[in-house]
């Protein structure tokens, strides 16, 4: 567990920031800008597209997003941000938001080369992500093999066991609530949508995700107008400290802006997702059949996710702190969400706790799609339901033992994923078109 710890500590504090930092920016440079099409995204993603002959069997451009959104939108966006300001400072908020920003080229690449190589199954369902990409585009079918694997475990880990024992702390502190019992009712509520399949799944998502986003982007909104003349003095303390290259005082302590800009970038790359490469599986199970057309729409994932939802939650907290700064006393790296939302109308906290709960579901459904995914890429579909088995066992298991060495090892597998998907996007950058 040490050499894990050290070795995760070593990759997430340079190496991958840089790899994927880099990466981003060099396909926002290389496609022009697509997050200037921002607008059209957001448009298309609300638009029924035009289907010739029998109705598709495959989800609609907004039932793939929708899914993306289900295991990308989570604690993440709420818990995530709050360790970012606490170990990072304010200007966290700002380098997670600008992680977000140029994120979505890295995203749209992601997608586009998803839709670009993906199959069709014996049901003739689209299949897809970086393990086709690889094994298509790349001809490299031992490297698709090894980002299968790891996605699999990935699902296993932080779409799965961390998700269920995030439900359970939340459900305990806040009812007492027993954790088998919790534990139980979260396995039969995702197994019973995951048993129906793909259609199951993104027809749950298209209802509960919109949903849920708008109701906690609006709590958000009420917590800002009730501390609303602390919001410029809050923007200009991110701003400060996110450009500070000295260390300066914060709201709990000493910040710099390495600081700032690792736990910020970290925590933004943990919640969109984007050079992992996971949300180019949901992608390509849309019936779209232009690429171009379905990663603007996928685009969008990450503009929701962390350059509307985190920096939200980062503002709040930040206009809390100025506010009511007797609110942080005794408060832990994970509790600055809580002290903000205590001051919301009409039970606050528990509020936020049903928002983290309704999340930790709708990851645990999403994230079990990707898993699913890569499982039937390496072990066929005629095993499906034994991966669905463990899944579902794995939730109750997830939900009842110390996550320390998950978490470890998912950092590190998520950190495996990034290489293969990244030297896939730089080998195949010139078929990546936008239009």
């Amino acid at each position: 567990m040490k050499l894990l710890t050290s070795l995760n500590d070593f990759l997430w504090n340079s190496p991958l920031l840089f790899l994927l930092m880099g990466t981003h920016l060099f396909f926002t440079l290389k496609l022009h800008f697509p997050q200037r099409h921002i607008g059209k995204a957001l448009r298309l993603s609300v638009t029924p597209e035009k289907q010739q002959g029998q109705a598709s069997p495959n989800l609609s451009a907004f039932g793939a997003l929708a899914t993306t959104l289900a295991a990308t939108l989570g604690t993440g966006n709420i818990v995530g941000v709050s360790t970012a300001v606490a170990l990072g400072g304010p200007g966290a908020v700002f380098w997670c938001w600008l992680t977000g920003i140029l994120g979505m080229a890295t995203s749209y690449a992601e997608c586009y080369l998803s839709v670009l190589f993906r199959e069709k199954n014996k049901d003739n369902l689209y299949v897809g992500g970086p393990m086709y990409v690889m094994k298509n585009g790349m001809r490299n079918k031992p490297l698709a093999a090894f980002y299968a694997l790891c996605t699999v475990c990935a699902a296993l880990g932080v779409g799965c066991t961390t998700q269920a024992n995030s439900l359970t702390q939340t459900t305990s502190a806040t009812w007492g609530l027993s954790p088998h019992l919790v534990g139980m009712a979260a396995a039969v509520l995702v197994g019973t949508v995951i048993l129906g399949g793909i259609q199951s799944i993104g027809r749950l998502c298209m209802k509960i995700v919109p949903a849920l986003g708008l109701l906690y982007i609006g709590s958000c909104f009420l917590l800002l107008y009730i501390n609303q003349d602390a919001i410029f003095p809050a923007l200009g303390l991110i701003l400060k400290h996110a450009l500070m290259p000295n260390a300066v005082l914060g709201g709990v302590a000493g910040y710099s802006l390495k600081h700032a800009a690792r736990y910020g970038i970290a925590r933004g790359l943990f919640t969109n997702e984007a050079g992992i490469g996971t949300s180019a599986i949901a992608a390509a199970s849309s019936g779209s059949e232009s690429p171009s057309r379905q990663a603007y729409v996928s685009m969008t994932a990450v503009f929701w996710d962390t350059v509307v939802m985190c920096f939200l939650s980062g503002l709040v907290i930040v206009a809390n702190m100025l506010k009511h700064p007797e609110s942080l006393a005794g408060v832990n790296e994970t509790g600055l969400a809580d002290a903000a939302f205590t001051y919301l109308p009409l039970g606050g906290n528990e509020f936020l706790s049903l928002a983290l709960i309704a999340f930790a579901v709708t990851t645990l459904i999403g994230w079990s799609y990707f898993g699913e995914k890569a499982f039937c890429f390496l072990w066929g579909e005629q095993n499906l339901n034994v991966y669905r088995l463990i899944y579902i066992v794995m939730i109750y298991i997830g939900a009842v033992i110390p996550l320390h060495v998950v978490w470890e090892c998912t950092d590190f597998i998520n950190a495996l994923m990034i290489f293969p998907n990244v030297v896939s996007l730089f080998a195949l950058q010139k078929a990546i078109r936008e239009t």
